[in-house]
């Protein structure tokens, strides 16, 4: 009968053991097998890239760390409607004027209002708005008869509920030197959904690099 020739069979051997060795160790030779990459990486460093459109931000330091904060504060009790919430906003955030740049993110925890920016002049326009979510997300239906299935707060509490997916519970407004880099007629807006009064709790979180 003939037989395997002794090299291969070594061959094999090795193979086998090896194979054992790196199912246990497999740290061991991952760290090996990228070894001769980390040395690369070291003596030919990626340079950093600053992407801006602004002239004023494109020569911002690349060793500028960013600085986090993050604060609860409440709107005061509104009823159904539309409000102008800009100089609430800024009154309660004092700390927005340390920042150079950054964002600034609020989130209204609760579930049948909502944040938005929108219009900040015409008084109407949040009126009209306000409106045009009742005619989406009406209470009842043309005779009177219930639309929707959660009623135990009240006929108005699942309108409030659509109108709040619709819109959204939060907004994020650009930091520019200190201030909300919001557009000359855009304000940030406060919707209650609710008939009665409520007071909100907001979520304020500012993510940016100090001046």
């Amino acid at each position: 009968m003939p037989r395997n020739p002794p090299a291969a069979s070594s061959t094999t051997t090795i193979l086998l053991f090896a194979a054992f060795l790196v199912a246990l160790f497999p740290g061991f030779f991952h760290f090996l097998w990228t070894l001769p990459f980390a040395f690369v990486s070291r003596f030919h460093p990626t340079p950093p890239v600053v992407v801006s459109s602004d002239p004023g931000l494109s020569s911002l330091p690349t060793n500028m760390s960013t600085a986090w904060f993050q604060k609860q504060f409440s709107l005061p009790p509104r009823s159904r409607g539309s409000y102008l919430i800009t100089d609430h906003v800024v009154k309660e955030l004092p700390e927005i004027r340390s920042y150079r740049v950054g964002l600034l993110n609020l989130f209204v925890q609760h579930t049948s209002c909502a944040l938005s920016l929108n219009e900040n002049w015409d008084d109407d326009v949040r009126a009209d708005m306000s409106d045009a979510l009742d005619r989406i997300a009406p209470e009842a239906g043309p005779k009177g008869e219930a639309l929707y299935r959660h009623d135990a707060e009240g006929p108005d509490d699942m309108p409030a509920h659509v109108k709040s997916a619709l819109i959204g519970a939060s907004v994020t407004i650009p930091i520019k030197d200190g201030k909300l880099a919001t557009g000359t007629w855009q304000g940030i807006w406060y919707l209650e959904f609710r008939a009665s009064k409520h007071q909100r709790r907001v979520m304020a979180t500012i993510q940016g690099e100090k001046a």
